[in-house]
């Protein structure tokens, strides 16, 4: 697989990462179980985009550097961009089936912290690996972008048609096949996983949680992953605008869990993304779109959208 990343640019991000998962650890242990208020996710949200910007920043810097081409760095860092947008976009419906699954178990607020946590490390551990295999795949098999697209087409239209309706978690096959797999107390036991009842050690509520938080950003994954492969085939590209959009996950879950009911027509826009972006991937050997032109409508149907939810946002009972 061919990055134009350098070297060392790899190794600063790889030391980024694990110096932000161990301060966000240290502060999570430091602070104990506790409600996240909005003021705080929104402090913390404004964190992780500086850092990604800054990091793309240097990445516009290591390209122009090692290049000497200011256009090759431009286009280099507004795939990044684009990239880091679909990803953080995408992931608002991720956060919105995270809102469901906590809801379901009633997770207590000051526990959602941990599990989001674990979910991260787990989400950049597994997305990592699916991004190396498909970049492998891909570099083999120039075909397969075209089952991608029509992939992405498909799961765009089938996020269209199921947008508005309430998901049913108890038909949730992974929630099926946990129950069958392991015996589950009936109350949680702190921020434990396991916990002892009538002599036997079984497992918490919150163990079930953080598997189906993982079952569900892996299926995520599966959509996010091959969109920013259709703005770019560079791995380097793909994995840190990925794993820098899923740092910032946790903060802005507790950002938008507090506005979700205003967002309500977002999933609409993210299935046209999502159509766009296969059809894109479908005409790659056809039409050349500009990556300025990609990120362009992104951006631009998000804003439609969002502009729309909070117009026609259901008005909240007053209390």
């Amino acid at each position: 697989m061919q990055t134009i990343a350098p070297l060392w640019l790899w190794g600063f991000f790889v030391a980024t990462v694990l110096v932000a998962l161990f301060i966000d650890f240290v502060v999570l242990k430091k602070q104990g179980a506790h409600e996240v208020g909005v003021r705080e996710a929104l402090r913390w949200s404004v964190v992780w985009v500086a850092v990604s910007f800054a990091f793309n920043a240097l990445f516009w810097w290591a390209v122009k550097d090692t290049t000497g081409d200011v256009a090759l760095a431009n286009t280099k860092a507004l795939e990044f961009l684009t990239g880091y947008l679909i990803e953080k976009s995408l992931a608002v419906d991720n956060i919105f089936v995270f809102l469901m699954i906590f809801t379901y178990f009633a997770v207590p607020a000051a526990y959602q912290k941990r599990v989001l946590m674990i979910g991260i490390i787990g989400a950049i551990v597994l997305r990592t690996l699916m991004i190396l295999a498909g970049g492998w795949l891909l570099q083999q098999f120039h075909w397969i972008l075209y089952v991608f697209g029509a992939f992405l087409l498909l799961t765009g239209v089938k996020m269209w048609w199921a947008a508005g309706k309430e998901p049913d978690l108890e038909d949730n096959p992974a929630l099926k096949l946990l129950r069958r797999l392991m015996p589950v107390s009936k109350s949680f036991d702190g921020e434990q996983f396991f916990t002892v009842e009538n002599g036997k050690r079984i497992a918490t509520p919150l163990l079930m949680v953080v598997c189906l938080v993982g079952v569900t950003d892996v299926i995520f994954a599966v959509d996010s992953i091959p969109a920013i492969f259709a703005i770019t085939l560079d791995p380097f590209i793909v994995l840190t605008s990925n794993v820098f959009a899923i740092l910032g996950l946790r903060a802005m879950y507790f950002l938008l869990a507090a506005v979700a009911a205003k967002f309500h027509l977002l999933s609409y826009g993210l299935a046209v993304i999502l159509a766009f972006i296969g059809t894109k991937m479908m005409l790659i050997d056809l039409v050349k779109i500009p990556v300025v032109a990609s990120l362009g409508v992104v951006v631009g149907i998000l804003a439609v959208t969002m502009v729309l939810s909070v117009r026609t946002a259901p008005k909240l009972p007053v209390r």
